[in-house]
Order: C-alpha cells, then structure tokens, then sequence
C-alpha cells in the first residue's frame, strides 16, 4: 500500500482492554490489534478498581506496532490519530510519572497503579457532600453528581494524602491523560472536563464551588495548574493536541514526530461519533439521502454493553432531570450533548442466566448441540410458542412483570437505591422458566430504554430512531423489541464492536485535516460510517397493546416501590 494513501489509528482504552485499529479515508477497517490490561481489586473492599496508564500504555504501543505489521502500511501514510478512553481518574506529577492512588503508606508517591477506574465507588461520602452545595454544578448533571464522577474521586485523595504531596499532582479523566502522554502537551477536551470534571458550560470553573467543598487549592490564583486548563485552554473533539507526537512517543508506537493527535472522547461519546452519522439499508436497499448534521438531534445513540449509554446532541442545551448535561461543546463545537444510561444491561441479562437452576443444564445443551447459548433459549422460546398456540415471545411472558434495576436506576430516576423485582412468579425452575426470565429480561431493558427516550424528549427532545453499538446490537431478537417498544426504528451497526474505535480514528482526520466546524466533522463521520441496518417496529396490534399495557405496569412500579420505601423508612423510626 502506497504512503500515498492517508490513514488514521483509533485507539480505544476500554475497561479491560486496549484497541488500535487502523482505519482508511472512507471508514474501512484494515487492521486492528486488542491488549488486555490489569485491573487491580482490593480483597477487603470490593469498591475498589484501580489500574495503571503505564500498562495501558505498553499495550497501546504493542497493538499499534502490530496493525502496521499487519496491514503493511508505512508509518509515514499514518496521518493522525485519536484516543478514546474510560471516564476515570488518571494521576501524574508535573513530569508525567504516575502517581499511587492506593489507600496506604504509598498514596501520593510514585508507582504504577495511577488510575482509579470508572466503576470504583470509594467516594461515596465526598459524592454525598457535593449534593448538598446546592451548586450551578449540579445543574448540569441532572441534579445529583455520581461517586464515579472526577471531583468526588479527587476529593477522595485530598483526604488520604499528605498534603505536600497532593501539591504534586495532575489530574486527568482517562482520555486526556493519553493525549497528554502522546503529545506532552496537557490541553484537556471539553469531553472529559464538561461532562466529568464539573466544567460549566459558557461558565467554566467555579471557584466557589471548589472553595465550599474543600479543594480550593485546585483554583491555584485561576490556574487551575492541576486540573490543566489554565485559562479556559480546553479543546473541541478531534482539535490538533499541540505539536502532535513527541519524539519519544512516536518512537514507543513506531510512528512519526508530529504526526497529528486529535483531543479525546470518551468511549461512550466515540461510540456516538462512530455510529449517528450512518446512511442505512432497509428491505435491502440503501437509502438515497446523505444524512444532514440537522439530522443528527433526532439520533440517539445507544452504546450497549455491560451497562448503556444513551446519547443525543441538540442545538439548545436541554436540562432533563435525572440525565447528565446538557453539556456544551462534549462533541462539536456550539452543540449539546445529554447522557443518559443504565447501570446493568449485559450484565443483568448475565446474572439472570447463570444464577438460574437450569444454568448447567443450558450449558450442556448448548455444548452438545454446538450452539451459543442465547440460540438455545431462543430455540426453547420457539418450543414454548408453538406448545402454548401463541404468535409471538411476548405473549408467553405476559402475566410476568420484570423491573431491572437491581444496581440502582441511572436515568431517568437518577436513583442509586432503586432495586428489581419480579411479580408472577411460579413453582418451576426448568430451562423453559429460564428461556422465559430471559425474554422478560430483555423486554424490560427495552422498556427502560422507551422510559428514557420518553424522559429526553418530554424535556424538550425530538428522538424519532435509536443507533445502536455494542455486544447487545448482535441480538436480533432484542433489537426487535428495542424497534417495538419504543415505536421507533433501531438502525444496526455493520459491526457492532468496531463503532467505538471508528469514532476515535474520525478524532485523528479531524485533527489531520484541521477541521473546525461541526459540518465539516460532520462531513467527515457521514463519510467515514459504513451504513447500518434498519429494524423497523413491526408489532402487531395485539402486541403493540400488551407491550404499551406492560409499559404502564413498569411505570407503576416505580412509583410502588417509592412508596413502599417510604413506608418502611417511616416504620423504622
């Protein structure tokens, strides 16, 4: 392949890998590489996640030297590149070396394990006094700031380090910390610091805000030295991070000094930057009309897999309670992006399959007919639909009524106390109640999600389809539902693990090509996304009635288990 050709590397730090991908001009994939990387629990406190940018990093080098070797493309046609990461906290001193973020003697001291990671949940106390401020800050996360946001985290290590050493610190969400790291220079995105560092939109830092919560030392005489964005430097999506590549990070990756590095995304943001501007098949043809960057405030993407994110861009800055932003700037410049999402997807359709009786049994059948196992409850599904003379899933299920929230509500609730629940159950623990439990689970996903596109567009939205990414875009089955519970067509990535690492390869061209305005980058997503495919909703009346009437149940639920806390709290007193 002649350097002639310009291409871009993606690379996407997720929670227990690293991905580069090397991608061409009109979005195809020529090689991509994945590293596992460590992450480091505590046996006496299961909050706790933690990793290392110095392992990331080594992995990142590896799968970028191993898609050139691949793909055989020259270091010289590498154009650009960008990095989308996790939204967790990265720590170095003002040399770049990772500083130890681990309760203990070693806290604020040089070592490897630098990064308290998105899921860990040790700043529960520091969360709760940020909700008390009553601050402007809160405003833009739906009211109530989650423990896994930066600044509880940052508060957090105020409390457990010497205070001299705290001094000595930077402060990093994960993508910046790896543009900074390729570059040296430690710009920060508007991504990272608006929608986890506490940002105002149009407002920036506030000062009181930090004073009142006790880390008033961060403001630095309105430096901000430690959070890197000395006055107001904060950067759009894909906007060239200084000089590019430095000598010696071009040297770990085998690429070139100066080669363009676009700001960051986080993963969930990339996932949305590789997906909402996809053109899609429907009954085989591909429709004719190039989506406009208007277009682009009737998507919401949804990024599914052990938990969903749910995002949508808007002109206007839109407040939804219980839903984080709106926040300016996250992806393209004047425009404003909410995020909405539940905590358990994957995971909750996981834990109901294997905490089953009939899990073994499953497992087995699945071993010997040689199939996966969601192909074998479909294929018990189909059995128990043909026993029970009925048209359709739905209908088996429909004196059972699942509520999923067994890890808290995320949105629209914003309720880290919600739990689930099950109404109808019976006496049978056979692998015909599990197939069953299994559809109830995915319809109540898909409930949930018609709850939070409900929520976005009575605040002042106007979604009209759903674009998917993620593990769960490969079940069909649940797409359909998606499709017919929410009343809105779900468009299907070309592929559903690879939209994440494309929206991070656009940040590369953005900043190669020195685009600036959103319908250029624009221009640039509609022409780098394979097209999708279309799953229109297509429930019968029949269906559409017991789908709307199970709707109205799910939402009653909620209220009765409001209540129903509320009664015991009062009895406990």
């Amino acid at each position: 392949m002649g350097s002639d050709t310009p291409y871009f590397i993606g690379i996407d730090v997720g929670t227990g890998s690293a991905r580069a991908s090397l991608v061409a001009q009109n979005g195809e994939i020529k090689a991509s590489s994945t590293k596992d990387t460590i992450t480091w629990r505590d046996q006496h406190d299961h909050r706790i996640f933690e990793q290392s940018t110095n392992n990331i990093w080594e992995q990142i080098c590896t799968a970028v030297k191993e898609v050139l070797k691949e793909s055989n493309v020259p270091p010289t046609a590498v154009k650009g590149l960008g990095f989308d990461a996790t939204c967790s906290l990265a720590v170095s001193d003002f040399d770049a070396n990772p500083i130890t973020v681990t309760k203990g003697n070693d806290i604020g001291k040089n070592g490897d394990r630098n990064i308290i990671l998105w899921a860990d949940h040790r700043a529960e106390k520091e969360a709760e006094l940020i909700n008390s401020t009553g601050s402007i800050v809160l405003n833009y996360v739906g009211g109530t700031m989650s423990l896994e946001m930066e600044v509880p985290k940052i508060l957090w290590l105020k409390k457990h380090m010497d205070p001299a050493l705290f001094a000595q610190c930077q402060f990093f969400d994960l993508p910046d910390f790896f543009t900074y790291k390729a570059t040296g220079d430690s710009t920060r995105s508007y991504c990272s610091t608006t929608c986890k560092c506490s940002f105002v939109p149009d407002k920036g830092w506030q000062p009181d805000f930090f004073e009142r919560i006790g880390l008033g030392e961060l403001i630095d005489d309105g430096n901000w030295r430690q959070m890197g964005t000395a006055n107001g430097r904060v950067q759009a999506a894909g906007s060239p991070v200084g000089q590019g590549l430095s000598r010696q990070a071009a040297e770990e990756l085998g690429l070139v000094e100066g080669t363009a590095v676009g700001s960051g995304l986080i993963d969930a943001y990339a996932g949305w930057m590789g997906t909402v501007a996809a053109r899609y098949t429907e009954n085989g043809q591909l429709s004719a009309v190039l989506p406009s960057l208007d277009e682009s405030r009737h998507r919401l993407a949804a990024v599914a897999g052990t938990s969903t994110c749910h995002l949508v861009q808007s002109r206007e800055g839109v407040f939804v309670k219980g839903v984080w932003g709106p926040y300016k700037d996250a992806a393209f410049p004047g425009w404003w992006m909410n995020e909405g999402g539940q905590s358990s997807t994957g995971q909750l359709i996981d834990f109901i399959i294997t905490t089953h009786t009939a899990y073994p049994e499953l497992k087995e059948r699945a071993k010997q007919e040689g199939k996966a196992i969601h192909i074998v409850l479909l294929d018990v599904l189909e059995e128990l639909r043909h026993e029970n003379h009925v048209d359709t899933y739905t209908e088996l299920t429909k004196h059972i009524h699942f509520y999923p929230d067994f890890h808290g509500n995320r949105s629209p609730i914003a309720d880290p106390r919600m739990r689930g629940s099950i109404v109808g159950l019976e006496l049978e623990s056979s692998i015909a109640d599990l197939a069953r439990k299994y559809y109830l689970t995915l319809e109540a996903i898909a409930l949930q999600t018609r709850h939070i596109v409900e929520a976005l567009n009575t605040a002042g939205h106007d979604i009209t389809s759903l674009y998917m990414s993620g593990g769960q875009a490969k079940n069909v089955v649940m797409m359909q539902l998606f499709a017919d519970t929410c009343d809105i067509p779900v468009i299907l990535p070309k592929s559903h693990s690879e939209a994440v690492v494309l929206g991070a390869a656009m940040l590369g061209r953005i900043a190669a090509e020195g685009v600036k305005a959103g319908e250029d980058m624009w221009k640039i997503m509609v022409e780098m996304t394979p097209a999708g495919t279309l799953v229109a909703p297509g429930a019968s009346l029949k269906v559409k009635k017991l789908l709307d009437a199970k709707y109205k149940i799910f939402r009653e639920t909620i209220d009765i288990q409001k209540r129903w806390r509320q009664e015991i709290e009062e009895a406990s007193h």
